[in-house]
């Protein structure tokens, strides 16, 4: 004898099925939190590379002194309650990216007049100023772009006349395969 189905039935089904999707999508969302956006490791090379020139330029060191970097991936984390079971495990699949530079023997005046330089420039980019220090051995600030979550961190201390620049890009979820070590695009050098 064949089954059938009453329309009490397939009611009932159609009423479960409204009920399941959301409630399974909710419980997959607050399981892994918001998704991390794609990343393209050379896109974001490129844009830090472009950040760590224009900022040398606008801090216009004398004698142009060599500077060079390794773009260096950072660790990102699970989101939403997936955190709390991974709490100290990074994820393989996303990184943040950062490139840093720095120069000694620059004055306390060459230091500063850069820096205001590159701080008109950033807020001219529309970057916002996140954080400042103005101390006796030491000063700078770290500006961070509302769209891009980009940031541009400058330092300078004087015990050492230690200028530091680094570039940040935000966590993102790389390409299958991405690896850090075997990557061309990693590489910065000054360009004069």
């Amino acid at each position: 004898m064949r089954p059938s189905f009453s329309p009490r039935s397939a009611v009932l089904a159609l009423v479960v099925t409204v009920i399941a999707v959301p409630v399974l999508w909710l419980g997959h969302r607050l399981w892994n939190g918001d998704p991390y956006p794609s990343a393209d490791p050379d896109a974001i090379a490129v844009q830090l590379g472009r950040d760590a020139q224009l900022a040398y330029e606008d801090l216009a060191l004398p004698g142009r002194p060599e500077a060079t970097s390794q773009i260096r991936t950072g660790a990102c984390y699970y989101r939403g309650l997936r955190s709390f079971a991974h709490i100290d495990r990074s994820r393989l699949d996303v990184n943040s990216f950062h490139l840093e530079w720095d120069v000694t023997g620059v004055s306390r005046e060459t230091a500063r007049a850069g820096q205001d330089r590159l701080r008109l420039r950033l807020i001219r980019e529309g970057f916002q100023l996140t954080s400042e220090e103005t101390g006796d051995t030491s000063m700078g600030f770290r500006f961070t772009h509302p769209d891009s979550e980009h940031m541009v961190d400058v330092k300078w201390y004087e015990p050492t006349s230690l200028l530091a620049f680094t570039a940040y890009a935000p966590c993102g979820k790389v390409p299958a395969g991405f690896n850090e070590y075997e990557w061309p695009q990693g590489e910065w050098t000054v360009r004069p």
